[in-house]
């Protein structure tokens, strides 16, 4: 298509995106949904907090492998929920979804647990709130597709950039006012240094740890105190390191931002080629290039050095002919080209609405920037349920945006573009790549794809 008829249908796409975001929600006058999560650490703690300021929720079912952060989020919940009742506590999701009386079911394990779980919920009848990204390779992920839509349940995925209320108001203000003129390249990038440089001895998982269940589908390897309970990011086995991490956030906001598909072909170097004592074995340095025929969007990662922009150093860039726009999930702003008038704008901090997110950003590591995101994720797909429609991170983004930031690391590993063909999720011509866009379980675990 030509860029103009890319730009109209871009901007169409991106204020029904803002609409759907934007809508208001009532809470049901019926019974409290009852409500289950399945990983009781850091981000499962953040996200049940904030559904439960969005409606009184009963929260009914916690399931962890870990006992000790399953006690804990036990109590939490006893102390803030309404009802003031402990929820139940399980060791194993398949014991927890088979009291089948869910009707939601929030899932923020390690990445390499999201599929299963996810698809078991949806085939108990709940509708799901799947933390990003889904899944960790491209067919697992088409699998967790499949499956929402074969039970016509409501599955969000976390990627909340899509509900960020400054990042909702640079789209209507910037992007679909037209200010940007033609748009035909993008950069997303993370400077944070965030990956484990320990090299720590293999020892015996704590006795709260059931290392066994925890591993689940993924290659077993020795425990170390890198991998539990917020590290296990550093190891290419449970996850896709910091593109898979930080890389589909932000090419995620691309898409939305601009009404973008699948990328046409994706390309990728890099490896670890600084921090080489580390006992990661995820990139430290790597540039993608996500091709969407007339617009590219380049990724770069590094976890060493200074960030070019220190007030962008996790970030989406948008070039376009008129004007340049920065966002990131702390600010934005609009600088035209040629000189005019500049846009900026800041994260919705509702402390006067919400005083009990200080002590969630001292207790539990929440981030006070992003509490208000994570609630308009919430209220979206509350809505979505209540209508039975997609919400804004319907799994079929989050998919795209997932499985386009595997087959970078899938590129960056085989060492060629990948031309990826979505209607048939293969490489065509290309059987080795086509092969490794499926990851081999580990028995007795059997692959969702088959």
């Amino acid at each position: 298509m030509d860029r103009r008829a890319f730009l109209t249908r871009s901007t169409l796409a991106a204020s029904t995106a803002t609409a759907i975001a934007n809508r208001a929600y009532a809470a049901p006058q019926s019974s409290p949904r009852r409500v289950g999560l399945i990983g009781c650490g850091w981000y499962g703690k953040c996200d049940l907090l904030q559904l439960l300021k969005v409606e009184p929720v009963e929260v009914v079912s916690l399931c962890d492998v870990d006992s000790k952060l399953l006690e804990e989020c036990a109590d939490l919940m006893a102390s803030r929920q309404k009802s003031g009742n402990r929820p139940r506590t399980y060791a194993h999701y398949r014991d927890m979804l088979a009291e089948k009386d869910l009707d939601i079911v929030l899932i923020a394990t390690p990445d390499h647990w999201h599929a299963l779980p996810m698809i078991a919920a949806v085939n108990a009848g709940a509708d799901v709130y799947v933390q990003k990204p889904t899944g960790v390779d491209t067919l697992e992920s088409k699998a967790m597709l499949d499956a929402a839509r074969a039970t016509g349940r409501v599955v969000q995925v976390g990627t909340q950039r899509r509900s960020t209320p400054h990042l909702i108001e640079a789209k209507q203000r910037v992007v679909d006012e037209g200010l940007l003129g033609n748009v035909a390249f993008a950069e997303v990038c993370c400077y944070f240094h965030m990956r484990a440089n320990k090299n720590p001895p293999i020892i015996a998982p704590p006795p709260h740890l059931d290392f066994e269940t925890w591993t689940g589908p993924a290659p077993m390897r020795g425990y170390n105190e890198v991998i539990h309970p917020r590290s296990w990011r550093a190891f290419m086995e449970y996850s896709n390191g910091i593109v898979g991490d930080m890389c589909v956030h932000m090419l995620d906001l691309v898409r939305w931002q601009l009404g973008l598909g699948w990328p046409r072909r994706i390309s990728s170097v890099g490896g670890i080629q600084v921090q080489t004592e580390s006992i990661a074995n995820t990139s430290d340095t790597q540039t993608a290039t996500f091709d969407f025929d007339e617009l590219d969007v380049v990724w770069t990662h590094r976890s060493w050095g200074s960030a070019p922009d220190p007030q962008y150093p996790w970030a989406a860039i948008l070039y376009g002919d008129r004007g340049t726009l920065k966002l990131s999930v702390k600010r934005y702003d609009f600088e035209p080209r040629g000189g005019g008038k500049k846009l900026s704008g800041e994260p919705l901090i509702e402390l006067d609405k919400y005083p009990s997110d200080e002590s969630d950003v001292k207790d539990w590591k929440m981030e006070l920037h992003v509490a208000s995101a994570i609630r308009g994720h919430m209220r979206d797909f509350l809505n979505a349920v209540d209508n039975r429609s997609k919400p804004v991170a319907d799994i079929e983004q989050g998919h795209i945006s997932s499985a386009s930031c595997f087959m970078a690391n899938n590129a960056m590993q085989l060492g060629r573009t990948l031309a990826f063909d979505p209607a048939t999720h293969t490489i065509p011509g290309d059987a080795e790549a086509t092969a490794a866009l499926k990851r081999t379980y580990r028995a007795p675990y059997q692959h969702p794809a088959g």
